[in-house]
C-alpha cells in the first residue's frame, strides 16, 4: 500500500524573469465564453479558486480524483509565479444518494457520509499533493443556505411549494449560457413528477421539504434539507466572495450542476458569480465515461495498491486537462516506465562525480539530496547544456501559462533530460552544471506534482554487482569474450558498467 507523501513546506519559485514572462501571458479556457482568455486575478496577487469535490456516497475512482490532482497543480504552478492561492474544494456529504445507501445498508446516513469522507481525504492524501486550502462540508453552511435561499424568495427568483423551494428558471434571463442550451430546447422530454408542486419542469429544488426518515434542519419554510446545486453556491460565496476567479470541476457537470449555480448565485448577488469556468475531460473506459452508474470504475484506493503515487500523477499529466483521457492499464503501464526514466534522470545525478572527478565503485548511489564533494572542473558542455536548460524552463512556463498544459511542460522535461543524459554519458559534463541541472528539474517536477521523483536512495542489485565483478576478474584474466558477454547481460538488465580507474562504475541506464 502506498503510504503517506509530504510536501514541501517551502514550494519553489521560479525565477523573476521566468515568472515575469509567464504573468505577462497566462491565458485559460473559459468555459462560459469557449475560448482562451487572458488571466489576472481578482484580487491582485493572489488567487481564488472553488472546484467541486465528492458526493460521499462510496469510495472515489480514478475519474473524481482528476480534478483533484489538476487543482492541486494548479496551485503549484500559480504559487511558483509568487502569486498567494486559495483552494476551496467541498464535500457534499448529505444527497439523495448518501440516503439511499444508508437505507440499503441499514445505518445511518451520518454513517454512511462520515465513514466515506474520511475514505475521500485518506486516499486523496496518499498522492502527495496536499490539501486544498478549505474543505468545508455541506451540513456544516445550513446557515448560509438558508441566507441564500431567503435572498431568493425575497428577490422574487424562488418560491416555496409544497414543503419544498424552487428556482424560477423563467426570472433568470441568462440561464442555458453556460452550457449554451435555449430553455424551450432543454423543456422538451422533461416533465414533472406527480409529488412536485413546481411551475416549470425546468426549476430546480433548492430546498427539499422533509421526508420520514430523512435528516432534515428547521427552516423558514418548513423542516427540510438543501438542494445540491445551492450548497456549493452558499460554500464558495463564503470563503471567496463574488466574482472569485476560477470555478473547476468536471464537464460532467455543466448542465445541470454549473448551470443551475450560476442561476441561482447571479440572480441572488445581482453581479457576476465566477470569472473563469475549467472544466477537465472525462476518463474513458472503452470510450464510455468512467461512472459508478455505469459500473466500470478503478477506485483510487485500489490504484494505490497496484501503482505509486507518481505514476497516478504522471498519468494525469500526460494529457491536457480538457481532454478525455483513455484508461486502461497498459496506459498506466507506460506511465510508471516514465516515472522510473525520471527516477534513473536522478539516480544518475546523484552519482555523477563529473568529467575528473573520483569515481565510486560501492555500487551504491547517492540521495539526490547529498551534496557530494567532488571535483568542480567545468565540462566542454557546459555552455551548451545549461543553455539547453535556460530554453526548455522558459518552454516549460510558457506552456503551463498555456491554460496549464501539463502534457507540453512534461515534455519539456523529457526533452531536457535526454541531451543532460548524452551529456552524462559522455562525461563531458562539469559538476556544477550537473547540480544546476538537478536543482532546476526538480523545481519543474515539483510544479506538477511529481517531486518524490527526486528523492531516490538506490541500491543496486546484488546480481547485477556480482556481473560487475566477475566481469573485472574475467577481464584481469585476459578472458575478453566472457567480459564482453557480461558487459551485454549487464546492459540487458538496465544498467551501464564503466571502467574506472581502481575498478568499475555502474550506472542505470535512463
Amino acid at each position: 500500500m502506498s503510504e503517506l507523501r509530504q510536501s514541501p513546506e517551502a514550494p519553489p519559485r521560479f525565477t523573476p524573469e521566468l515568472a515575469q514572462a509567464a504573468l505577462a501571458e497566462i491565458r485559460v479556457y473559459d468555459s462560459l465564453r469557449q475560448e482562451k482568455v487572458e488571466f489576472t486575478p481578482r484580487d491582485t496577487g493572489h488567487v481564488t479558486m472553488y472546484f467541486c469535490g465528492p458526493t460521499v456516497y462510496n469510495y472515489i475512482h480514478l475519474g473524481n480524483a482528476r480534478p483533484f490532482v489538476i487543482s492541486l497543480v494548479a496551485k503549484r504552478f500559480f504559487e511558483s509565479l509568487g502569486w498567494g492561492v486559495t483552494l476551496v474544494e467541498n464535500i457534499t456529504d448529505i444527497d439523495d444518494r448518501i440516503i439511499a445507501k444508508g437505507n440499503q445498508e441499514g445505518r445511518s446516513w451520518k454513517d454512511v457520509a462520515e465513514e466515506f469522507s474520511d475514505a475521500y481525504v485518506e486516499d486523496t492524501q496518499k498522492l502527495g499533493l496536499g490539501r486544498p486550502d478549505i474543505e468545508p462540508r455541506a451540513t456544516e453552511h445550513i446557515p448560509e443556505i438558508l441566507e441564500l435561499i431567503g435572498r431568493l424568495v425575497e428577490r422574487e427568483h424562488a418560491y416555496a411549494a409544497g414543503g419544498d423551494v424552487y428556482f424560477d428558471v423563467s426570472s433568470f434571463g441568462g440561464y442555458g449560457k453556460l452550457s449554451k442550451q435555449q430553455t424551450g430546447e432543454m423543456r422538451s422530454g422533461v416533465r414533472i413528477a406527480p409529488d412536485e408542486d413546481k411551475q416549470d419542469p425546468l426549476d430546480f429544488a433548492v430546498w427539499k421539504g422533509a421526508k420520514p426518515d430523512e435528516p432534515s434542519w428547521d427552516s423558514p419554510w418548513g423542516p427540510g434539507r438543501p438542494g445540491w446545486h445551492i450548497e456549493c453556491s452558499a460554500m464558495s460565496l463564503k470563503y471567496l466572495g463574488a466574482g472569485f476567479d476560477i470555478h473547476g470541476g468536471g464537464r460532467d457537470l455543466i448542465f445541470p450542476h454549473h448551470e443551475n449555480e450560476v442561476a441561482q448565485s447571479e440572480a441572488a448577488l445581482g453581479e457576476t458569480f465566477v470569472r473563469f469556468w475549467a472544466h477537465n475531460g472525462m476518463l474513458l473506459t472503452q470510450e464510455e465515461k468512467m461512472s459508478k452508474s455505469l459500473g466500470n470504475i478503478f477506485l483510487l484506493r485500489n490504484a494505490l495498491e497496484e501503482y505509486e503515487p507518481d505514476v497516478l500523477i504522471l498519468y494525469f499529466m500526460s494529457s491536457h486537462y480538457r481532454s478525455p483521457m483513455e484508461f486502461s492499464r497498459e496506459v498506466l503501464d507506460e506511465a510508471r516506465q516514465q516515472v522510473e526514466r525520471l527516477r534513473n534522470q536522478f539516480r544518475t545525478l546523484g552519482d555523477y562525480q563529473g568529467p575528473d572527478g573520483p569515481a565510486d565503485a560501492s555500487g551504491k548511489a547517492r540521495s539526490a539530496d547529498d551534496s557530494p564533494a567532488v571535483s568542480e572542473t567545468p565540462g566542454p558542455a557546459d555552455e551548451a547544456i545549461l543553455t539547453s536548460l535556460a530554453q526548455h524552463q522558459a518552454a516549460f512556463v510558457q506552456e503551463m501559462a498555456d491554460d496549464l498544459n501539463t502534457a507540453g511542460a512534461l515534455g519539456e522535461v523529457f526533452a531536457l533530460t535526454r541531451k543532460v543524459n548524452s551529456a552524462l554519458a559522455s562525461r563531458a559534463l562539469g559538476q556544477t552544471a550537473a547540480e544546476k541541472v538537478r536543482n532546476a528539474l526538480a523545481e519543474l517536477l515539483y510544479v506538477l506534482g511529481l517531486e518524490a521523483v527526486t528523492r531516490v536512495e538506490f541500491q543496486l542489485p546484488a546480481e547485477i554487482i556480482r556481473m560487475a565483478e566477475d566481469r573485472q576478474r574475467r577481464r584481469a584474466e585476459r578472458d575478453f569474450a566472457e567480459a564482453d558477454r557480461l558487459r551485454a547481460a549487464i546492459t540487458e538488465q538496465g544498467y551501464e558498467v564503466r571502467d574506472v580507474p581502481g575498478g568499475f562504475k555502474l550506472v542505470p541506464l535512463v
